[in-house]
């Protein structure tokens, strides 16, 4: 199982990013996909989720600003977040828990400044 996270830049506060995931080697429609991101020190959290059937679930801190949504016949995974601020700036890593562990894909950096 291999995951691809792209999409990460430099975006001026209220901006939007799109970021995308692409897995391999895994029927990708039966897992549920998520996102997460890490700041230095931090702990790597959860800031959405998707599952096989399409239900979504955030953290409280991007309610309202960023979607996830997933396109099974590309096999990607996407997090669209809206009206960014400074506190967003992190790694955003994607991961699925497939054949009993966890699969992460190299982070992709957001940066958030004006």
């Amino acid at each position: 199982v291999q995951l691809q996270a792209s999409g990460g830049g430099l975006v001026q506060p209220g901006g939007s990013l799109r970021l995308s995931c692409k897995a391999t080697g895994l029927n990708f429609s039966l897992f549920a996909m998520y996102w997460h991101r890490q700041t230095p020190g931090k702990e790597r959290d959860v800031v959405a989720t998707i599952t096989p059937g399409g239900s979504t679930n955030y953290a409280d801190s991007v309610q309202g600003r960023f979607t996830i949504s997933r396109d099974n016949g590309r096999r990607t995974v996407y997090l669209q977040m809206n009206d960014l601020n400074p506190e967003d700036t992190a790694q955003y890593y994607c991961r699925v828990s497939a054949y009993g562990r966890d699969f992460w894909g190299k982070g992709t950096l957001v940066t958030v400044s004006s």
